[in-house]
């Protein structure tokens, strides 16, 4: 069974860290400790990380020093060896590859980038480097500038030079193809290689590979005048300012960089209106030449602009700065989040994760799920079966932002309510890059569906008094839009309340939705993951004082959620006594609604009533109740009441950093989800996903 993996390459620009951080996540899915470690990286600035350390670390949240995470720079490593000091090397680097390992269930380690002095004996120091640590590698190489003889036959030749020394290769990466010749190389590259070495294609993903406005800030020495939180622009191309400006607009492409003298005021905002108008492309940025700043009235008004790109200023002339910006180079760092999301998903679409992870490493002991592991596998699990949510509150910047993430990865089809275009100007506003061609958008007035809505809303519940004008008027409601659509199969859940009550987004639902059968009391969890492990917390959010059998009833459907997210249930009933030592009324609620459920679900392992340091502590659970199997083990918490429960939550939350995903509602016949109204992006993203997989089971 392999615990460690070697990237490696044969080039410069390989584009390996698709492959790095794919597998990364990969990993994480299976298990909370995985090692990160560069034998050889690019020199960096005294006090500064290293760029693919630094994202690898601060992306996945490793626990991890950055500077135990290599061995050498590149110039301390070609010193080493000019000066024949070639076994130091390798003793270093066996030794701190080591110093992590000991830590880790699985090491990731990552070969030298091929760029600059050296590179020329690189490969032979990989190999070595790889053959030394005893690890088997993944071989990625860049299919740019070659034909396609050169490249299947250089793919031969360095899975040849490992072969040679032998060093065993798992897999081959055949990186930035073009998308027509994926099924040639693809075929070309098996057919000299083992059956079992595995062989994926990657096309050329040009988001990957344009710099962005703040890689060029640093290449060309900018300084930043105005824009700043838009350094994360991608440019596509650059476009020089010299013609007139009626003519220069014409030249304006997608994501272009402007270049122009920094007197040129009739550039500077002929570009900048062209960038909100919506007939012309978005620029990214601006470069202004020669340290000529803009006169006072020019600033005042860009600074009073509703929409800014950033805007650099740089002492070269102009056509110094165009040769600059055009031998830019792009790479992944820690900040470009929409980058590191990219290859994510390019990962996941073109690689054969589970053929791979056979490959590589099976996790058979792992007794507990890991909040890294749950996160990835409700990830996978929203993938594997796709479906439609509805988003009533598209007048929310939270909402249009999650949404805007769900669409780059992925995951969901997406029905936004709202106007379209107040939605498309919040769009420009937040600088997102929603394309609204992905997702529909519906205003519920508007609707070709509303006539039809109402006559329905009217039929399900004229006895209880609705007419035909009120119905009319309901639906006009974004909750019960909402709500319809996914009664009448339009969508398969629903997520909303970032900008209603509680009652608001999920009164609909029990009016028609409904619960399940055997099921009387609607009820909701939260995902409580903690630093080492997931819990679940029932109920937080919706049923104040239940009495035992409404207890016992969340207690089951909080368990059999559980079960649905892969988690073998250990429920525990608190109060705030243990065993048979609390009397009182509220503690007997809890004595009772625990028998209830071993007696409807034997199955289940519970205990209760029980305190919560007893039910998550292993020492004191076995010291208060030493014969439990669920004492100090446990992960369904079910609360005794909703004051309990819901600031418990928050506290927990808030004390330790633990992310809260939910509240996810239990009990009805489709999944509707009812966001806490202070909810995060994060929050957003996550209950879309957790309404997803909840779809899936219906």
């Amino acid at each position: 069974m392999n615990k460690a993996i070697y990237i490696a390459t044969s080039e410069a620009n390989s584009g390996k860290s698709i492959v790095s951080l794919g597998l990364m996540r990969m990993l994480l899915g299976k298990t909370a400790k995985v090692g990160y470690f560069r034998p050889i990286i690019d020199d960096v600035t005294k006090g500064k990380k290293g760029n693919h350390i630094d994202t690898i670390i601060s992306h996945f949240e490793l626990d991890l020093n950055p500077n135990d995470a290599y061995a050498f720079t590149r110039s301390e490593f070609i010193k080493k060896r000019n000066d024949g000091k070639e076994g130091e090397i390798y003793d270093t680097i066996i030794e701190k590859y080591k110093a992590i390992e000991e830590k880790c269930d699985f090491m990731l380690v990552e070969g030298s980038d091929f760029s600059g002095e050296g590179s020329a004996i690189e490969l032979d120091t990989n190999i070595l480097i790889a053959k030394n640590l005893g690890i088997p590698v993944i071989i990625v190489s860049s299919g740019i500038g070659k034909t396609l003889n050169e490249f299947i036959n250089g793919l031969h030749l360095a899975y040849d030079s490992f072969k040679e020394k032998e060093v065993e290769v798992l897999a081959v990466v055949a990186n930035k193809v073009k998308e027509e010749n994926i099924e040639l190389v693809k075929t070309g590259v098996e057919k000299n290689l083992p059956k079992n070495v595995l062989v994926n294609v990657i096309p050329i993903i040009p988001s990957l590979s344009n710099p962005t406005i703040k890689e060029i800030a640093r290449a060309i020495d900018a300084q930043i005048l105005f824009g700043e939180e838009h350094v994360n622009n991608q440019v596509t191309s650059f476009k020089v300012g010299a013609m007139q400006l009626r003519n220069y607009l014409t030249y304006l492409e997608e994501k272009c960089l402007i270049i122009t003298p920094g007197d040129r005021a009739d550039i500077i905002l002929g570009a900048l209106q062209a960038h909100i108008s919506a007939n012309y492309p978005k620029i990214s940025g601006i470069v202004l030449t020669g340290s000529i700043i803009p006169d006072e009235p020019i600033v005042k008004l860009i600074e009073g602009l509703s929409q800014i790109v950033p805007i650099l200023s740089v002492k070269e002339g102009t056509f110094e700065i165009a040769n600059k910006i055009g031998n830019v180079r792009s790479h992944m760092y820690a900040g470009n989040k929409q980058k590191i999301i990219t290859s994510l998903n390019v990962f996941d679409k073109y690689i054969e994760i589970e053929k791979l992870n056979t490959k590589l490493i099976s996790f058979e002991n792992n007794d507990g799920i890991t909040p890294r592991m749950f996160q990835y596998n409700l990830l996978k699990r929203a993938k594997t079966v796709r479906k439609h949510i509805v988003l009533p509150e598209g007048n929310d910047d939270r909402i249009i932002t999650a949404a805007c993430r769900l669409v780059e990865m992925d995951i969901v089809d997406l029905t936004i309510l709202g106007d379209e275009a107040k939605i498309e100007n919040k769009i420009l506003r937040l600088g997102l890059k929603l394309d609204l061609n992905k997702v529909q958008v519906i205003n519920p007035i508007k609707s070709e569906y509303h006539k039809d809505f109402a006559n329905t809303l009217y039929k399900l519940r004229k006895h209880k008094g609705l007419t035909i004008a009120m119905a009319e008027d309901l639906i006009g409601d974004v909750s019960y839009f909402g709500t319809m659509m996914v009664y009448k199969g339009l969508a398969d859940g629903m997520v909303s309340g970032a900008a209603h009550t509680t009652q608001h987004t999920i009164k609909p639902a029990l009016q028609f939705i409904k619960t399940k059968p055997g099921v009387s009391v609607v009820s909701s969890i939260f995902f409580m993951c903690l630093e080492d492990r997931v819990s679940v917390f029932g109920d937080c959010a919706i049923n104040p004082n239940p009495n035992a059998e409404q207890l016992a009833e969340i207690a089951i459907s909080s368990a059999d959620s559980s079960i649905n997210f892969g988690m073998d249930p250990k429920i525990a009933m608190l109060s705030y006594s243990s065993g048979s030592s609390g009397k009182g009324e509220d503690v007997e609620i809890v004595r009772k609604a625990t028998e209830i459920v071993k007696e409807l679900r034997p199955d289940l392992k519970v205990e209760g009533p029980i305190q919560y340091d007893a039910a998550v502590d292993a020492r004191i659970g076995k010291s208060k109740l030493p014969d439990s199997e669920v004492a100090g083990q446990a992960n369904v918490l079910i609360f005794p009441d909703l004051n309990t429960g819901n600031n418990t939550y928050k506290a927990v939350q808030r004390e330790t950093g633990a992310l809260a995903i939910g509240p996810m509602l239990q009990g009805l016949n489709k999944p509707v989800n009812d966001l806490s109204r202070g909810c995060t992006v994060d929050d957003i993203f996550n209950t879309v996903v957790l309404t997803a997989i909840q779809a899936q089971g219906i």
